[in-house]
């Protein structure tokens, strides 16, 4: 095991996935700056900046990966994604399909999103609920170092778009990330915690809230369990249903708005899957349907926080 941010193993894991395969190659805003070291190593013709225009970024990834490449794309913030809906979501998210199969679209969109950094609304929305509900994409938004290096290895070997969330809030945060050869597979969740009361659901940093919490109710005689999604497309059903099936109770957390959000997914699929296993109602902890504060401590009030959880706990076991 070594020690490295969530930055840092996003570099690994590029820099393994092109020495490992020579179709892989990056682009995008300030890629090449902020990555030197793949510039050093593999050249300018497979890591280089593009002007700030995310429509032709993700059109030019597109058309790359129909044609054999694997391309990388850094749009950096997710509400910029906005300008690359047609090329990512109706092009990229579709064509495959239409194509009856004669294309695929191997190709990765990474974007930072959430709370952390005090950027403001027009930089900071977490809009991964859009690109769940768009046919053709996975989805994926890791908690920690280690699955932000195994998931983007993933899904630079998967054949299809991967829409690859970076919580903002994680990027500088320091984990233990395996040596070698290290990758997850997209649609498994993990449970970094185990318990038997109620069990907490999460993605993103708010998986941290939740352990948190976890931590401050197993002082108050309550067990509590942690899935964490990891990947938001394809959805681990069968992980946090077993874990519902086995606590009787859910409370689902995220950053994102809670209006038709990840959550309320999860929480239609407990009711309709395992429904006699339920104690009582199904939570959702949410941020609220609000542009994001630029001030930083309205930011973090912003976010789900493990208090929040702990109360939410309490009222769902009846202490």
């Amino acid at each position: 095991m070594s020690t490295i941010t969530a930055h840092e193993a996003i570099g690994q894991a590029l820099a393994e996935e092109m020495r490992r395969d020579s179709t892989v190659i990056a682009f995008g805003e300030g890629v090449a700056t902020k990555r030197h070291e793949l510039v050093e190593e593999f050249g300018r013709a497979r890591v280089r900046n593009t002007p700030l225009a995310e429509g032709i970024i993700a059109g030019t990834a597109a058309g790359a990966a129909a044609t054999g490449l694997r391309p990388v794309i850094d749009l950096l913030f997710a509400p910029f994604i906005c300008f690359a809906m047609d090329e990512i979501v109706n092009s990229a998210g579709k064509l495959r399909y239409m194509s009856g199969g004669q294309f695929s679209f191997p190709m990765v969109t990474l974007a930072m999103t959430g709370a952390g950094w005090g950027v403001g609304a027009q930089h900071n929305h977490n809009n991964e609920a859009w690109f769940v509900h768009s046919p053709g994409l996975k989805v994926v938004m890791p908690s920690n170092p280690a699955d932000f290096k195994g998931l983007l290895k993933a899904s630079i070997r998967d054949d299809n778009p991967v829409v690859f969330f970076l919580d903002i809030g994680l990027l500088y945060v320091p984990g233990e990330v395996p040596e070698g050869e290290h990758v997850v597979p997209l649609g498994k969740a993990a449970i970094p915690r185990e318990g038997s009361d109620v069990t907490l659901i999460s993605y993103g940093k708010t998986v941290h809230a939740c352990l948190a919490a976890a931590k401050t109710l197993e002082g108050e005689g309550i067990s509590a369990e942690v899935v964490d999604l990891r990947t938001l497309k394809p959805l681990d059903e069968e992980a946090f249903l077993a874990s519902v099936r086995k606590t009787g109770r859910a409370v689902v957390v995220h950053e994102a708005s809670r209006t038709c959000g990840v959550g309320a997914e999860v929480a239609a699929t407990i009711a309709e899957k395992s429904f006699a296993s339920l104690a009582g109602p199904v939570v959702r902890i949410a941020g609220p349907d609000v542009p994001a504060p630029s001030s930083y401590p309205l930011e973090q009030a912003f976010v789900p926080s493990a208090a929040q959880i702990v109360t939410s706990v309490r009222g769902l076991v009846g202490k």
